[in-house]
């Protein structure tokens, strides 16, 4: 069986024969831009590693005087392989492999490497804003790009042009001369106070209301909710271990993952109730270990199943459609407005510093500084006596 290398060492394998074979990609056709593999056999492990070291070594050295036979397809596909995949986390491989391979490529790919022009993105990413859509399906019958995917696309081309510029393939980085498109926001909403009690009941009442107590006192991304087990609850110190998630790729198939960034590893402080609640439902299924296993399958609740549990509820209870995404907003919200510091709410959130949390919840830091200024207001009237 083929043992998978590390940081793009290609792969190992020992044959029937009983010699070791190493298998690279050595580049890509300048025509069809598809890989070219390559091998190198030995009679050891180690003899054999070593040759695979110096082949994969040698193949990563671009061909300098043939830089007019580089599509962008074939330089993105080799930049993808050589740069990209050995130094990002898997769901960031699989994004940029859907934007090379769905987005761009189809649009652009055949144009050589050295004439790209600033003019081919441009045109590309109104294209993606307007048509770029693959799935039908979602986005609200939109057949666009949102403006945050359009502007992914131009910041990872920017990337593996500039990596061309450093390889001396191309003269300067077409990217620079674009205008991104400006990340249109959606607008943020919460439960507001007096509806949580209508949710909670509706959610108690299918069932569910473990999970959706601990959503709203937590902030947990849902890819997180749904991948804790019961030994990541921590009776005794009341908190609950966040170190994994399961998350999406673009061909549907869900994967485990760490967190998105190393601070979204993390241990979060939950209410006695909470603990409770927890206590309660793994009651109902002592030996398996998902904290909120599928009620059909005993398995882990698919991250979208539980996005169609809170539309449910939301509708039980008669309340106006918020996103789940909107319960950890809600949290934040709720938790900054009642006296609960920043920093604190960004670490519980797994941010990766308060300041991106503080541009987050402007709104409900505002409300904050309108009370801190009346506050003082209050003090420096009963000094100067005003």
């Amino acid at each position: 069986m083929s043992k998978r290398r590390a940081n793009g060492e290609g792969n190992l394998r020992k044959r029937s024969d009983g010699r070791w074979e190493g298998r690279y990609t050595a580049g890509y056709d300048p025509d069809t831009g598809k890989r070219i593999i390559k091998n190198v056999l030995g009679r050891t492990q180690a003899e054999t590693k070593e040759k695979l070291k110096a082949a994969v070594e040698q193949a990563q050295q671009v061909d300098v005087t043939r830089t007019d036979e580089y599509t962008v397809a074939t330089w993105l596909r080799a930049w993808y392989d050589l740069y990209a995949l050995p130094n990002i986390r898997q769901a960031t491989a699989d994004r940029y492999k859907l934007m090379i391979e769905t987005y761009t490529i189809p649009r652009i790919g055949k144009i050589k490497l050295k004439k790209l022009t600033s003019r081919d993105l441009q045109k590309m990413y109104k294209d993606l804003m307007e048509h770029g859509r693959v799935n039908q399906r979602s986005g609200h019958g939109n057949p666009g790009l949102s403006s945050t995917t359009v502007r992914s696309v131009h910041l990872m081309l920017h990337s593996a042009f500039e990596r061309a510029v450093k390889e001396r393939l191309i003269p300067r980085n077409p990217t620079d001369d674009c205008i991104a498109p400006k990340v249109q926001k959606v607008e943020m909403k919460t439960l507001r106070p007096e509806h949580l009690k209508s949710y909670l009941e509706a959610a108690d009442a299918r069932g569910v209301l473990p999970m959706f107590y601990l959503e709203l006192v937590s902030g947990l991304r849902k890819g997180e909710l749904v991948a804790l087990l019961w030994d990541d609850l921590d009776i005794q110190n009341r908190t609950i271990s966040v170190s994994k998630q399961y998350i999406k790729n673009p061909s549907g198939k869900l994967t485990l993952s760490r967190p998105k960034t190393e601070t979204s590893v993390r241990r979060v402080s939950i209410p006695q109730e909470a603990v409770d609640l927890l206590i309660q439902e793994h009651e109902k299924h002592p030996e398996n270990p998902y904290m909120f296993p599928s009620s059909t399958t005993g398995e882990m609740y698919y991250p979208d199943s539980v996005v169609k549990l809170h539309e449910k509820i939301l509708r039980d209870a008669g309340l106006e459609h918020i996103r789940f995404h909107d319960l950890r907003h809600t949290f934040a919200t709720l938790a900054l407005q009642n006296g609960v510091d920043i920093k604190t709410v960004s670490s519980m959130l797994g941010h990766y510093d308060a300041g991106f949390t503080l541009r987050t919840y402007t709104h409900a830091t505002r409300q904050m500084q309108d009370r801190a200024a009346e506050t003082m207001a209050n003090i420096l009237s009963d000094v100067a006596g005003c």
